[in-house]
């Protein structure tokens, strides 16, 4: 696994901050424009604030997570949602020069970064988790998924995958969910058993094109921006391919464990069938991809440590997520 830069302390903040700065300079911002830090999870992401031309957004990308090529093809993949499937995406502000995709120089270090200049949509978060905000997101989530089986990709298309080997083998991309924050012997078998039964089951269950296919891989409603009654969606890094029902394990992301999470669930396939058909056999699997996602996220937590959310949930997450996998073991053998 690539070390996560972007989580190690303020030096590397600063670091990236002048690349932040230093990018405004190819979108031919006005001298005044400044940068406010607004987010750092994979990458950082900055308001920009341009006396000339408004609010935008600036993405500055951890080092070795995507190529040029895999960022470009998240890029086109946001316009034709937008064009094509109704799902509304923020545009890529391009550089004075054209390019979609600037290369970011620290002066004092040389580190290089990749940046991505996006409109700045008005919204906010949905608030509150309910039955309908989670039926919206099964309607979107299920539009992507309908323009991904029909898209014909470019020929140089290229974004990584979220399979079994990915989320867990030797090069698992986010660290081993064994390095957990909280993962002693106990936690470690019970997981361990998970483990096992997920891989098993995801075998069984396949990678046909009905299943299998281009996804947004983070679909929660953190991710939604709602302004007056129209919904954006953003932050498509995770983007790639993997299971469609993926996605419904991203919904329900850090708080799988709750109560209210199967009425959740139920509000997601209601919006979701809305658009597309959901088979019984797949409708069965659904708590194996949220636990699927919930391991995920354990090893998230532990090689994240100094992002916020990782570090307020910490070690009782680990312990919550043991008795959701004993939970659903119980009824998955």
């Amino acid at each position: 696994m690539q070390p996560h830069d972007l989580s190690v302390g303020g030096d590397v903040l600063e670091r990236v901050t002048r690349c932040a700065q230093q990018a405004l300079g190819a979108y031919g911002c006005h001298p005044a424009t400044t940068v406010r830090l607004l987010n750092v999870s994979e990458n950082a992401t900055y308001l920009v604030e341009d006396p000339g031309a408004g609010p935008s957004v600036l993405r500055v990308h951890r080092l070795g997570y995507h190529t040029e090529a895999e960022i470009a093809s998240e890029l086109v993949w946001m316009d034709a949602l937008r064009a094509e499937a109704g799902v509304r995406t923020p545009r890529v502000l391009a550089a004075a020069d054209g390019r979609r995709i600037v290369t970011a120089i620290d002066d004092a270090s040389g580190e290089q970064r990749s940046c991505v200049r996006f409109e700045f949509l008005p919204g906010t978060e949905p608030v509150g988790d309910s039955v309908g905000h989670f039926a919206e997101l099964g309607e979107i989530t299920a539009r992507m998924h309908r323009h991904a089986r029909q898209w014909p990709r470019p020929s140089w298309f290229t974004r990584f995958h979220w399979d079994y080997d990915a989320a867990f083998g030797a090069q698992a991309r986010w660290g081993r969910w064994q390095d957990g924050m909280g993962v002693g012997p106990a936690e470690r078998e019970v997981l361990g058993r998970l483990d096992a039964t997920l891989r098993t089951r995801l075998a069984a269950f396949g990678t046909g094109p009905d299943r299998y296919g281009l996804v947004h891989a983070d679909t929660r409603l953190a991710n939604l921006l709602v302004d007056d009654g129209t919904v954006s969606v953003i932050d498509f890094d995770d983007s790639g391919f993997s299971w469609y029902l993926y996605d419904v394990g991203t919904s329900v992301s850090f708080f799988e464990h709750e109560p209210q999470v199967p009425a959740l669930v139920d509000g997601w396939l209601s919006g979701y069938r809305r658009v597309l058909d959901l088979p019984a056999q797949d409708e069965a699997e659904i708590w194996t991809f949220i636990l699927y996602r919930r391991l995920l996220l354990v090893a998230w937590i532990g090689s994240h440590s100094a992002v916020d959310i990782a570090a307020e949930l910490g070690a009782g997450y680990t312990r919550d997520s043991c008795d959701l996998a004993e939970k659903y073991l119980s009824q998955a053998s």
